[in-house]
């Protein structure tokens, strides 16, 4: 299962700290897609994993719109 989060049109730290909150609600093993438009959400959400333990899967960006995709960890 996919749960999204729209934090397009927030700047950081917010559309972290909303996922924060988000992943914390799904099973381990869910995904989160996280759509923002912050520019530097790319590097602020690898921080986030980095920091939290939670595989980055993907992100993409498409017309100033960013993609992330999140797993909670087991």
């Amino acid at each position: 299962m996919t749960v999204l989060l729209d934090a397009q049109g927030l700047m950081c730290p917010l559309p972290v700290l909303r996922a924060r909150k988000k992943i914390s609600e799904i099973a381990p093993g869910e995904l989160l897609t996280v759509l923002a438009t912050d520019p530097a959400a790319l590097r602020d959400f690898q921080a986030f994993c980095e920091q939290t333990g939670h595989p980055f899967v993907s992100g993409v960006e498409a017309g100033g719109v960013y993609t992330i995709v999140l797993q909670r960890k087991s």
